[in-house]
């Protein structure tokens, strides 16, 4: 009995690997062409996200420094409306001193009253006016009103001098008209210091602490100052 004859070498097909060599690119540039086809709407759609990561951040930064939740927009499409819970934000606080003289002569007498107020003078913002935060790609804009001085409490107040003519008396109503105009001096007085620039400046920095963005905050103030 004769060994069986080995089989003849299988010839390799050159068009058969080609074709499948076409079908594997063909398939590989279709995913490729599907991805970048689709590129663009999943880079928006994280774009997106992070921005309304962002403009979450923010209403929860000035709901807990304002007890205030802002208007916020994202590409100009509103995503919170402004709802508030307070009517004024005070920022920082400083002590003011002032001193008052009333002097009066009437038929060649003189009375005298110099007094000298201590207050307390908070700086900070009107809530009541429009506060609306911008959220786009390349920063955050939030506009709002300029700081003003929001009070002046009156801490101490001593009377230096009190000096009655010899017919030209002070009186009770003279005593109280020259008290009341101490703590209009001392708000005049701090508005004219640096403390408004200071509470714009903290705002920033507080917003700035708890907003987590690669992009910068801007405020924007309105011309108008708020109202003290």
């Amino acid at each position: 009995m004769n060994p069986p004859s080995p089989e003849p070498p299988r010839k390799f097909s050159w068009p058969l690997a080609l074709t499948l060599i076409a079908l594997i690119g063909a398939a590989l540039l279709t995913v490729i062409f599907l991805r970048l086809e689709s590129w663009p709407a999943r880079t928006a759609k994280q774009s997106t996200a992070e921005l309304e990561r962002v403009g979450r951040e923010l209403r929860d930064a000035f709901v807990e420094v304002a007890q205030l939740q802002p208007r916020i927009t994202i590409n100009n499409r509103v995503y919170l409306e402004k709802t508030t819970a307070t009517a004024q934000l005070a920022i920082l606080s400083r002590q003011i001193e002032v001193e008052h003289e009333m002097l009066h002569t009437w038929a060649g007498s003189t009375k005298r009253v110099k007094l000298h107020g201590t207050f307390s003078a908070k700086a900070g913002f009107d809530l009541q006016q429009d506060v609306a935060v911008d959220v786009r790609p390349d920063e955050i804009s939030i506009r709002l009103p300029h700081a003003s001085i929001l009070g002046v409490e009156q801490v101490q107040t001593e009377v230096l001098s009190f000096e009655n003519g010899l017919w030209n008396r002070i009186s009770a109503a003279d005593l109280e008209k020259e008290l009341a105009v101490l703590p209009d001096l001392a708000r005049q007085k701090a508005a004219e210091s640096s403390i408004l620039t200071e509470a714009e400046t903290a705002l920033q920095k507080q917003l700035e602490e708890r907003v987590h963005a690669s992009r910068p905050i801007h405020l924007v103030f309105q011309n108008t100052p708020a109202k003290d």
